[in-house]
């Protein structure tokens, strides 16, 4: 229970932090670099060692670890978009009801069981992600920015569907941490050197304060995944009903924070886009 509590409250910091990155003035992409560096640092404190030896290209992980860092850095780079553009009950949602993905994997390479609660839960995803998205839906450029929460949902559902994979497949408890390490040091592999390239052609000056935000953001960061991989070990053979637990949780504690702290006003239609996409992940955890 605790793993789970913690990746919700982590989990849910993650999405709120881009708020506040920008509210302050901070490169938003410098932030999530150095919050990859943090996760790699955090990782290897923990694990009490750096996995990264000569024999690491040899794990039978390793190239699901270098898949999912590359798409650790895209999705959390369109989450910070998301929700500064869009709001974070926006993004939330559309992060979280991905479960949708993994969930029908699920049936399909672990056979766990299909409900008509479960399959009504599905249908409920597809309303309740327009309700909550329909502000953006006026203009051109609203509709531009109604996409972002489309591409997020397909992509956090391909990732959550690549972390139990990998927990399924090559993970046995005493490889956790070694697995995250890499996957994040893929992570700040990449945005290193796209941030290498963007100061070499004279882009945005190195800002200290991204720095420590990406601190404050990595070591969380970090634990978000240590503690899901950690709640999937722990009830394997029931993640269908786990991740949207987890999920729904993070909807409904990260709304309601925004709500307090940046005053975010949502129209009626997005309060029940919200309210039926609850209603979508318990009916998927519980039917």
């Amino acid at each position: 229970m605790l793993f789970l509590i913690g990746s919700i409250i982590l989990s849910s910091w993650l999405i709120l932090s881009f708020k506040l990155v920008e509210r302050f003035g901070i490169n938003t992409f410098q932030s999530i670099v150095f919050n990859y560096i943090t996760c790699v640092i955090t990782g290897s404190i923990v694990n009490g060692d750096t996995p990264f030896k000569q024999s690491l290209i040899h794990e039978n992980w390793f190239p699901w670890a270098i898949l999912m860092g590359s798409m650790f850095i895209s999705l959390f780079n369109l989450i910070g978009y998301t929700a500064q553009r869009s709001g974070i009950s926006v993004a939330s949602v559309a992060y979280k009801l991905s479960l949708v993905i993994p969930f029908v994997l699920s049936i399909f390479l672990y056979q766990e069981k299909v409900t008509f609660l479960r399959i009504l839960g599905l249908v409920l995803c597809i309303p309740a992600i327009y309700l909550v998205n329909r502000r953006n839906q006026n203009t051109k450029a609203g509709f531009g920015l109604a996409l972002l929460p489309i591409i997020l949902f397909i992509g956090s559902g391909l990732l959550d569907s690549l972390i139990k994979y990998t927990e399924q497949r090559f993970l046995d408890g005493n490889n956790n941490d070694e697995f995250l390490i890499t996957a994040f040091g893929a992570a700040a592999a990449i945005g290193f050197f796209i941030l290498l390239w963007q100061l070499i052609a004279g882009k945005p000056y190195l800002s200290w304060k991204a720095v420590l935000a990406g601190i404050a953001i990595g070591i969380p960061n970090y634990f978000s995944i240590w503690c899901l991989v950690n709640v999937l070990k722990k009830f394997e053979g029931n993640s269908s009903a786990i991740i949207p637990v987890n999920n729904m949780a993070i909807v409904a504690f990260s709304t309601v924070v925004a709500a307090l702290l940046f005053k975010e006003k949502l129209s009626r239609s997005n309060w029940l886009g919200i309210i039926v996409s609850l209603g979508a992940i318990a009916l998927i955890a519980f039917g």
